[in-house]
């Protein structure tokens, strides 16, 4: 495993839509570890592939609720429901904040690291995680989505 570098906003490549991944071989595993490791060393809650400069449909995830790290390959949001206001922030728009409008609950259709398919539900923080990295993968960031001002730590 090892520490990938965030790409900051104004790096063209945040702004361009991934490619879907079509088989999960050792150089996506490989991928996938160095960003569960890149993400934990920034204290991240996510990280969207594009992130670290490549262009393909894939995040990480662990808002701190005791589970596992969550892997979506080729990720998609079928269902939102309600909506919730909270205060993001992004590791490639680092000491900017700004509260974001998004569904309360969602659910995601993905494959795992083993490149199974999978549904699940999610709330909550959860929820805006995926939805934000979800948006990563086509190019937009959350300043996109800001209601109101940013404003810095």
């Amino acid at each position: 495993m090892a520490l990938r570098q965030i790409i900051k906003d104004g790096d063209e490549t945040l702004r361009k839509k991934s490619r879907e991944i079509t088989e999960v071989t050792p150089r996506i595993q490989e991928l996938i570890d160095d960003m569960i490791e890149t993400m934990y060393a920034n204290n991240g809650v996510g990280l969207a592939a594009p992130q670290v400069g490549v262009l393909r449909r894939l995040f990480v995830a662990d808002v701190k609720d005791g589970s596992e790290p969550l892997v979506a390959i080729n990720p998609r949001i079928i269902s939102a429901d309600g909506i919730q206001c909270d205060v993001e922030g992004c590791l490639s728009v680092p000491g900017k904040w700004g509260e974001v409008r998004r569904p309360q609950t969602i659910t995601l259709a993905a494959l795992d690291r083993q490149g199974k398919p999978y549904t699940m539900e999610a709330e909550g923080r959860l929820a805006v995680c995926i939805c934000h990295e979800t948006d990563h993968l086509d190019g937009v960031l959350f300043v996109d989505k800001v209601e109101g001002e940013l404003f810095s730590e």
